[in-house]
């Protein structure tokens, strides 16, 4: 499974990875994500993260999980 950090300063495409690792330094986190590619992609949606550690997009169905 691949998994992607959050401070990857590399573009990524959107939605090219199913699940996310994301840090409370990225918070708040929405997807697409601020270092994603934003063409070919979906509105702008942010998740709550903070309560249980995880979130799904409801637009593309990633899969996004705090770390610490």
């Amino acid at each position: 499974m691949a998994v992607a950090s959050a401070a990857v300063s590399a573009k990524a495409m959107p939605n090219a990875q199913k699940v996310y690792e994301v840090s409370r330094r990225d918070l708040p986190v929405s997807c697409p994500m601020p270092d994603m590619m934003l063409w070919n992609s979906h509105p702008k949606v942010y998740l709550p993260l903070e309560t249980t550690g995880k979130a799904k997009c409801p637009y593309c169905g990633a899969d996004f999980v705090l770390v610490d």
